[in-house]
C-alpha cells in the first residue's frame, strides 16, 4: 500500500525525467553539429533519462490504493 505522498512523488519526478531528458536530447541534437562528442553524450544521456519516465508511470501504475 502506497501512500498518497509516495505516488504524488513517484508522478512528478516520471514527468520531470520525461521532459528533461528530452530537452537535454534536443540540445544534444542541436550541439552535434558543433562538437560530435558532446552532442553524442548528451543525447545519449537525454535518451536515457527520458526512458527512466515512463519506468516511473509502469510503478505509478502499479501502485495499490490506501
Amino acid at each position: 500500500m502506497a501512500s498518497d505522498k509516495a505516488r504524488a512523488w513517484v508522478e512528478r519526478w516520471a514527468w520531470i525525467l520525461i521532459y528533461g531528458g528530452l530537452l537535454t536530447l534536443v540540445v544534444g541534437l542541436a550541439a552535434r553539429s558543433s562538437h560530435a562528442a558532446a552532442g553524442w553524450t548528451l543525447i545519449v544521456l537525454g535518451g536515457l533519462v527520458a526512458a527512466a519516465g515512463p519506468v516511473l508511470i509502469y510503478i505509478r501504475s502499479r501502485m495499490q490504493d490506501s
